[in-house]
């Protein structure tokens, strides 16, 4: 092994946690959306720089999920961390969406944006509260 590869910087333990509670918390909105008839299109989707949680289709019904997680003891609770910057970047994000992948297909007629919000107990239980149709063109 070189020197080289001993000075790069390890992920922190804090920002691996992270990404597990929101890889677990995407799962559990996942399983959801399939459990109530929905097939899911597309996992953190990328549309240039902007991304997108969860894209599911049930019939002609597409829904765009933002997921938000948090864990124990946090100071914030999931819905609460949905900023305005956010919610803007989330609507800009559904239009590029429907231009570049949706606007054309026959089997899509509506399009709806949802927010999963995920709490995970001490216990290591979690809890998925579901608002659907929680933005729409007037949040921006």
């Amino acid at each position: 092994m070189s020197d080289e590869r001993a000075a790069l910087p390890r992920p922190s333990l804090k920002h691996n946690a992270r990404q597990t509670r929101g890889r677990e918390a995407e799962d559990l909105a996942a399983e959801a959306l399939i459990a109530n008839g929905f097939r899911l299109l597309w996992r953190n989707l990328r549309i240039g720089s902007l991304e997108i949680d969860l894209v599911a289709q049930r019939g002609d019904l597409v829904v765009v999920v933002e997921v938000r997680a948090r864990g124990p003891g946090a100071y914030e609770k999931p819905l609460a961390s949905l900023s305005h910057t956010k919610r803007r970047t989330l609507l800009r994000a559904t239009r590029a969406l429907w231009k570049g992948r949706l606007e054309r297909r026959t089997d899509v007629q509506r399009l709806r944006i949802d927010i999963a919000a995920v709490t995970r107990d001490r216990d290591g239980e979690s809890r998925l509260e579901w608002i659907a149709g929680a933005l729409t063109g007037d949040d921006a």
